[in-house]
């Protein structure tokens, strides 16, 4: 088959709309031929729990799942009764884009805070963290974090730890969404298992997608007694794998070696490389009406643009809306992204504030 697409149209919609990563789709390609037993019984996947083991430590468990909805549902499912509630910010992508799947499929009751910057607190939480013992009151149970936020913002291995700390003292668990988890290990600077485990992070989840992989999350688990019953409800929720091989071969393609922390680094430094080359322009003039909402702390700048110049921008890169209202703007960069994407970018910004 011809390519359907122009393999020359570049974007900054989403850490998803690049490619596979060559190394990940060469380890596809190896893991093919001959056969596995389905359903995860396999080698890759047995392989994949020593990958997690060698970076979080012994007793952790893993679930390979298809995406990021399905591990953040089914992870969420494990971690409460049919009563329970999980608190988390009002931008976390569980409460603003899962389709209600969290409500709808997993029976979950989100009670959502309001945040600046997409990140909770002891003091926010604390907000919904009542209420126990109330039967007209869904119980909050799990406390979920995003690593990065929705925002693009970043907690530092200090906040996490004050977050569990305190969830934990009030009975509750504490959930990680680490769909760009990667990203943040590249910015802390930081070994994965220092912002989670560590921490006081309970159930996570990690994401491949973002990071270079073609499809597949997994859902790791930490505490062993803050989750139930994951090997049934991966089932029930249609994310069990019968050729789970794949998925856990591009998994262990990433994080056997240093791939992941590669894509992530290379991710966060064009994002750094747009935000500098903005403000640059916006100092010397060269580019006028831009503004920032959040620091730019892993791969996405948050932005606002003069009126039209977004939907101009856009007839050359996709990127989103972020707050049609304030002209803001959502720019993700990823593991392909170039510097001359970047500085083609700058330049049609330049040209369309100043024209």
């Amino acid at each position: 088959m011809t390519n359907l697409h122009d393999v020359n149209v570049r974007g900054f919609a989403s850490d998803n709309y690049s490619g596979i990563h060559p190394e990940v789709l060469a380890a596809i390609a190896e893991a093919n031929g001959g056969h596995q037993i389905a359903y995860g019984d396999d080698q890759y996947s047995e392989r994949l729990q020593a990958v997690f083991a060698a970076h979080l430590g012994e007793g952790v468990e893993a679930f390979p799942v298809f995406n990021g909805t399905g591990a953040n549902v089914v992870g969420l499912q494990s971690m409460i009764p049919r009563w329970g509630a999980v608190i988390a910010a009002s931008t976390a992508h569980i409460n603003v884009d899962e389709g209600g799947a969290p409500e709808r499929v997993g029976g979950i009751k989100l009670l959502t805070v309001d945040t600046p910057d997409g990140k909770l607190t002891p003091e926010l939480i604390d907000k919904e963290a009542w209420g126990w013992g109330d039967e007209h009151r869904a119980q909050p149970l799990v406390v979920s974090i995003t690593q990065t936020t929705e925002l693009g913002t970043l907690y530092s291995i200090d906040e996490i730890r004050a977050i569990a700390s305190h969830a934990h003292s009030l009975g509750m668990t504490v959930h990680m969404d680490g769909a760009r988890l990667a990203n943040a290990a590249a910015a802390l600077g930081a070994p994965m298992r220092a912002f989670t485990r560590d921490a006081g992070v309970d159930v996570m989840s990690f994401g491949g997608t973002k990071n270079g992989a073609m499809l597949g999350e997994a859902i790791v688990v930490m505490n062993q007694e803050a989750a139930t019953g994951l090997k049934y409800l991966r089932k029930l929720n249609m994310q069990l794998s019968s050729k789970m091989r794949f998925v856990s071969a591009q998994l262990i393609a990433l994080l056997e070696g240093d791939l992941w922390l590669r894509n992530a680094s290379h991710a966060n430094a064009m994002a750094q490389r747009l935000r500098s080359a903005l403000e640059a322009g916006a100092a010397d003039g060269s580019i006028r009406g831009v503004g920032f909402t959040q620091p730019t702390q892993s791969n996405g700048v948050f932005a606002t643009l003069p009126e039209g110049v977004a939907d101009r921008v856009r007839e050359t890169f996709r990127f989103y809306d972020w707050n049609a209202a304030n002209r803001e703007v959502r720019l993700m960069c990823s593991f392909d992204t170039s510097e001359a994407d970047i500085d083609a970018l700058v330049q049609l910004i330049a040209h369309e504030t100043t024209r």
